[in-house]
């Protein structure tokens, strides 16, 4: 496994609460997501995942912001705390958002450990995807299909990683996101994949006691 530690005891996992957003406002989510990393980081909660499909927005990390990139004309923007470039989200991209408190020692083992849980859940649809040794990511036919960007305080993260399974029209090729020329990112479906949101956020769940050591105990409502 590309050097990801595969845990083997059931006794060594931890539990983790589901949030199902939907569709739902990135700035929403946001808000929502600093409260639940505030929680996790008092051991209020237990690590809480959440699967998101966003309205058309572009994010501006960090980087960006440093180095004066701004959303294309026609595009709804936000700036957010996280590291990176610029990023699309929008329909028929699958979000997930783990607020999660880490036994890993650095950020690029869990950015590989992420990386690892969505290259062996999309091996499930019959998509080889693959790493870029230069990139983080998710690649497929030298194409970035899945982006990953992260903020942690105090070991526990917020914000998290995106798959383009089924994206409309051009809108997501046609941004110069992640430092990285446009055209150079895609959707599965434009590569002529079908993986359906739901199909995927099953098996990612199914995937992750193996990869990440947590399994989904419970269920919440999405009710903020």
């Amino acid at each position: 496994m590309n050097g990801v530690t595969v845990l083997e005891s059931r006794a060594q996992l931890s539990p983790v609460t589901l949030l199902r957003a939907g569709h739902r406002t990135h700035a929403e989510v946001d808000t929502v997501m600093q409260e639940l990393q505030r929680q996790r980081i008092a051991d209020e909660i237990p690590d809480t995942l959440i699967f998101v499909e966003h309205s058309e927005v572009i994010t501006v990390g960090r980087r960006a912001k440093v180095d004066g990139i701004t959303a294309p004309d026609g595009y709804a923007s936000r700036e957010v705390d996280r590291g990176g470039g610029i990023t699309w989200h929008g329909p028929g991209q699958l979000v997930g958002y783990p607020v999660f408190r880490w036994r890993e020692e650095s950020v690029r083992k869990v950015i590989t450990l992420i990386e690892e849980w969505i290259i062996q859940s999309l091996a499930d649809f019959g998509v080889r995807a693959e790493r870029n040794t230069a990139m983080m990511g998710v690649w497929l036919d030298r194409l970035k299909i899945g982006s990953i960007g992260l903020q942690f305080s105090q070991w526990v993260s917020r914000h998290g990683f995106d798959i383009n399974l089924a994206t409309p029209g051009d809108r997501l090729q046609a941004v110069e996101g992640c430092g990285l020329p446009a055209g150079q990112h895609t959707s599965l479906a434009t590569l002529g994949h079908e993986v359906p949101m739901e199909a995927m956020e099953a098996v990612m769940l199914a995937k992750m006691p193996e990869i990440l050591g947590r399994e989904m105990t419970t269920e919440r409502s999405w009710n903020f």
